[in-house]
């Protein structure tokens, strides 16, 4: 049993994914959502990102007095997108680090390939949230299909995307190799 789970990394990766992944979700529960620093943290970003993105495209966008927790980005006439702790892409950024971490790949690629895949998914969440906040100035009617559904499939589907990339540029040729390696060993 022990050698099948050796030899075989779809197993491996199942196993170590499932274990990251309970032990991220007993970690964030327990500690790092009652504290809030971090949800905190990321939604400021976000609102920050969001709203400059905005005034690029010629907006004019409110923003909240330094230190005050408006947790909301908007061009000024509307109420604004209010960015609640699950939609600030933090179990984004846990599902792809847990991903890469399970995943079979060199460590060498993975410590520059990680920190890129969790910037360009906040920016590319920081893109919904002002994708959201002009969709409200236009016409709010589509609000919320575009949030339940439009943006939740774009931003799962770049997440997935990043991973694919992953797996099929940097870990599969690595694995390819590693196998070359044991059948030349052998």
């Amino acid at each position: 049993m022990l050698k099948e789970f050796k030899n075989n990394p779809y197993f491996r990766f199942t196993f170590f994914a499932i274990l990251l992944y309970v032990l991220w979700y007993v970690l964030y529960e327990a500690w790092i959502h009652p504290s809030g620093l971090w949800d905190k943290y990321i939604i400021n970003s976000l609102v920050d990102i969001a709203n400059w993105m905005l005034r690029a495209f010629g907006f004019t966008t409110f923003d909240a007095s330094p230190g005050d927790p408006i947790r909301t980005a908007g061009i000024d006439g509307t109420s604004g997108v209010w960015i609640g702790d699950p939609c600030n892409g933090f179990s984004l950024f846990a599902l792809f680090l847990i991903f890469m971490i399970a995943y079979p790949g060199p460590w060498k690629q993975k410590l520059w390939y990680i920190p890129l895949g969790l910037v360009l998914i906040h920016l590319v969440n920081a893109m919904r949230v002002a994708a959201l906040a002009y969709i409200l100035k236009v016409n709010w009617h589509y609000l919320e299909f575009n949030h339940n559904y439009t943006f939740t499939i774009i931003v799962y589907g770049f997440v997935f995307i990043l991973w694919w990339i992953w797996a099929t540029k940097f870990a599969s040729p690595w694995l390819r190799k590693k196998d070359q390696i044991k059948k030349n060993v052998q």
